[in-house]
């Protein structure tokens, strides 16, 4: 005989096997156990505050919650699918245990308002926990940079040598992109940090309860204004999905980089061989597939996105089951994401840079081009112009196989009459490097300041 449901009352057949396995979410939602528990001991003290239920009621509810969460937390629990959900698993639990004054916990709550505080309360958690993993790696990149500060590397537009950088200012473009990161999470969390418990289904209750008081005893900065709204509202959900794609993409944007760099070709980084594979056929393999792992997990989470985009585009007011959907795809990108940015710490902690090689790829593609046209103007020459000559000077050094600062100074003379000898204080990748002076550049001034600035900033 099946145990009878909690919502069983008004039903005269019991549910098919094949709908209690369709329609169960304790496989995955298990992982809310403990926010519930957080959020059911709010709900009890607020209850009890109402006169809703005794003291004694409260007291007995709290501590038989408390002792779910202990088991819960040992892996003693047995959870059964018969029961559906997280919700329903813990409520059965704690009414078996004290009896009466279990049932009334339900009290001025439905599981609607219940799951939309569960996920409330664990996004709000994995928010910060995000957080502190991107922290986390932009301090190695920082440590990273500041122990190869001297070192030059091509930088590239169109994946074509460009300009000569500080491989310290290229690392801190990635420092920059994951706070701006972090930033959008900050203020994802002040859009989630509201309670909806108190919503009810969608209507609210005819109870006089105060939901402004589990709001402060959970740490929210206030309470959903909309019963309908509060149950039906996914918004935080996908915008944290969002945030975690764009942590995703610049992880992917990374990893790209450097699995080039780690080929025999390039070889401008060495990863240590305890995050590298092997091949099993070919014995001198040494393959970066945690880079490739993250990069292709990158479309992992990006799909969540859109299934959860996809998921809410045709929801009618207010809770439907779809709902029950959100949890697998956020829960996924949380988990891929968090993992990633955790071994990528480690990844650049344990890799190593190769200033010679970064130095030869320099003295390729004339990347010292845009100093001599620069070096023009200075003089007077109107930049198009200048533009123009260097090109011209260019295609002479392709003519001859030689490289800018090779060049005579009569053969400078030969395109511009206003190259002196001083050209070649400006030629070079050292001295591209010494002569940069705007605002954000590479200058090895400005680095040092932001590297200074990342020390005391990333606590």
């Amino acid at each position: 005989m099946k145990q009878k449901k909690p919502w069983g009352g008004r039903f005269t057949k019991q549910t098919a096997d094949s709908v209690e396995s369709f329609t169960e979410s304790i496989s995955f939602d298990r992982r809310l156990y403990k926010y519930d528990i957080e959020g059911s001991v709010a709900h009890a003290n607020m209850l009890a505050k109402c006169k809703l239920i005794s003291e004694k009621e409260k007291d007995a509810i709290v501590k038989g919650l408390n002792e779910i969460l202990k088991e819960i937390s040992t892996g003693k629990f047995v959870f059964k699918e018969f029961l559906e959900d997280i919700h329903m698993n813990i409520e059965s639990a704690l009414i078996e245990r004290i009896g009466e004054a279990g049932k009334k916990l339900h009290t001025a709550r439905s599981r609607n308002d219940q799951v939309a505080l569960d996920m409330r309360l664990w996004t709000r958690e994995h928010v910060q926990l995000t957080i502190g993993l991107l922290n986390a790696l932009q301090k190695e990149l920082v440590k990273k940079g500041k122990k190869h500060f001297d070192l030059i590397m091509p930088g590239f537009t169109h994946f074509q040598h460009a300009q000569p950088v500080l491989l310290c200012h290229y690392l801190l473009a990635y420092v920059e992109m994951f706070e701006r990161d972090k930033a959008r999470l900050r203020d994802c969390f002040v859009r989630l940090n509201k309670s909806p418990l108190g919503a009810c289904a969608l209507a609210g209750t005819t109870l006089i309860t105060d939901p402004r008081q589990t709001a402060k005893l959970l740490g929210f900065d206030g309470v959903c204004e909309n019963s309908m709204d509060a149950v039906s509202d996914r918004d935080f959900c996908v915008e944290y999905a969002f945030c975690l794609s764009m942590i995703a993409m610049h992880l992917s944007r990374l990893c790209e980089e450097w699995i080039i760099w780690c080929n025999d070709e390039v070889k401008f980084i060495e990863i240590s061989d305890a995050y590298c594979t092997g091949s099993s056929i070919m014995p001198q393999k040494k393959n970066p597939d945690v880079l490739e792992l993250i990069r292709g997990k990158c479309g992992r989470v990006f799909g969540h996105l859109t299934s959860l985009l996809t998921l809410l585009k045709g929801l009618p007011l207010s809770y439907n089951r779809d709902m029950q959907e959100e949890k697998v795809a956020v829960f996924d990108a949380a988990d891929t994401v968090q993992t990633s940015l955790s071994i990528l710490a480690e990844l650049v902690a344990n890799t190593n840079f190769n200033g010679d090689r970064m130095m030869q790829a320099c003295k390729k593609g004339f990347i010292d081009a845009t100093a001599l046209a620069e070096y023009l103007v200075k003089k007077g020459v109107p930049f198009r112009k200048a533009h123009e000559i260097v090109g011209n000077i260019v295609r002479e050094c392709i003519k001859v196989q030689c490289r800018l600062m090779d060049l005579q100074l009569a053969g400078f003379k030969a395109f511009s009459s206003a190259i002196e000898k001083d050209v070649y204080k400006v030629l070079g990748v050292e001295n591209c490097i010494k002569n940069y002076k705007s605002y954000g550049s590479t200058a090895p001034g400005f680095v040092k300041k932001r590297i200074l600035y990342w020390d005391k900033k990333l606590v």
